[in-house]
């Protein structure tokens, strides 16, 4: 569970969830069999497939420190059709 830190909801992962695809940013640690376990056991899905990339961290400066902030893994999950994760579907009233 501590893998996967949130889901992701941008345009892109929107029209995804239509090919029972989600997205969400995982530990940079991780890795693809980890978070396939976790969300196998923890959301009773099957995983067929899993893309994963990892997306540079942003440069941040505060004065005349220059820094940036830590890297980070984004994972696409691809479910079987008539899986689906519950919490990502619900609608908001």
């Amino acid at each position: 569970m501590d893998g996967i830190k949130y889901a992701v909801f941008t345009e892109k992962s929107i029209r995804l969830l239509g090919n029972n695809q989600y997205t969400s940013n995982v530990e940079s640690g991780s890795t693809r069999t980890e978070i396939k376990h976790w969300v196998e056991l923890f959301f009773d899905v099957k995983v067929i497939a899993m893309n994963s990339h990892r997306l540079p961290g942003k440069g941040r400066r505060m004065g005349p420190i220059v820094g940036h902030t830590i890297h980070y893994r984004r994972m696409i999950i691809t479910l079987q059709p008539g899986y689906s994760i519950p919490p990502l579907i619900e609608k908001r009233t």
